[in-house]
């Protein structure tokens, strides 16, 4: 059975976040699913079959080496990566049925050459997190000064809970050494895929933000990019109308502390007072071969 390893948000090989991709999982069980996706042994794998909703063109679903989860993004993008350049695919978009509901992803085009694709992701939510901050700052590996006060903690989804955390500077959170015995514990109890540190005190270049993401609780440490926390960190932005997002455009950086930098494209459309959330980026595939059952 053909599987692809491919790194996403990224166009360097070996940077970005790396997520397995079998693109015809027709025959296989969930069970053989997540032992593929445990051999592989990326954050998440991503298993396409056929779907039997109209409004979708495949139905996709996504594994940890330890669970199932409902959504991942850089698992969207590395898939639809590999439809678009490794098949005969030749509409500007795909669309994928998953747990969350449908993902539209669109390809973006010049002189026949793929630059980016876009995930339109789940509407943006928030809620307010009842949270001890000296409890979380050693939990994190932070000092409670470290935090950024001036901009709420709280957790948003646009797919999957996540718990954005701000913080003051790049530099405090490159620093964090979370407890992850104690974090999985913390984001099990509250129902959490992942906890996101952000902040806006970003020095590289053409970016706004700078995140870290630890998510124990479904088996992955640390997440080098996170399309699907980065993206619910859009929408809090965007809903809280809060910070220096002034703008419906911007990138963000991730996994330069862990060695491979990723960044994403943000696009922000308003409906009325709704936000839609797009998230752009880009993908190279760099193991191809088959996985024997």
């Amino acid at each position: 059975m053909k599987v692809f390893h491919v790194d996403a948000f990224t166009d360097e090989k070996f940077s970005g976040n790396p997520a397995g991709v079998v693109p015809e999982a027709l025959t296989l069980t969930k069970a053989q699913m997540q032992q593929i996706a445990r051999e592989l042994n990326l954050s998440e794998t991503a298993f396409l079959i056929p779907t039997t909703n109209g409004n979708a063109d495949f139905r996709i679903l996504y594994f940890t080496p330890q669970t199932e989860v409902d959504f991942c993004g850089h698992a969207t993008l590395a898939a639809a990566w590999i439809i678009a350049t490794e098949t005969e695919w030749k509409k500007e978009s795909v669309h994928f049925e998953t747990n969350i509901g449908i993902v539209p992803v669109e390809f973006k085009y010049e002189d026949q050459n793929l630059l980016r694709a876009y995930m339109t992701q789940a509407k943006p939510k928030t809620k307010e997190i009842n949270i001890d901050i000296d409890e979380l700052a050693s939990i994190l590996g932070l000092q409670k000064t470290d935090f950024d006060q001036t901009l709420p903690i709280k957790l948003a989804s646009t797919g999957n809970w996540h718990l954005l955390v701000p913080v003051k500077t790049r530099k405090g959170i490159d620093n964090a050494v979370p407890n992850f015995s104690l974090l999985k514990k913390h984001n099990e109890n509250q129902n959490i895929i992942t906890t996101h540190l952000f902040t806006f005190d970003c020095d590289i270049e053409g970016c706004l933000l700078y995140t870290r993401d630890f998510a124990p609780a479904v088996g992955v440490d640390e997440d080098p990019f996170t399309g699907s926390a980065n993206g619910a960190l859009a929408g809090y932005l965007a809903l809280e109308q809060l910070g220096q997002v002034n703008t419906t455009s911007y990138s963000i950086a991730q996994g330069h502390i862990v060695g491979r930098p990723g960044y994403c494209h943000v696009r922000i459309e308003h409906i009325g007072n709704q936000p839609t959330v797009k998230i752009g980026g880009v993908a190279v595939k760099t193991i191809s071969g088959f996985v024997h059952l």
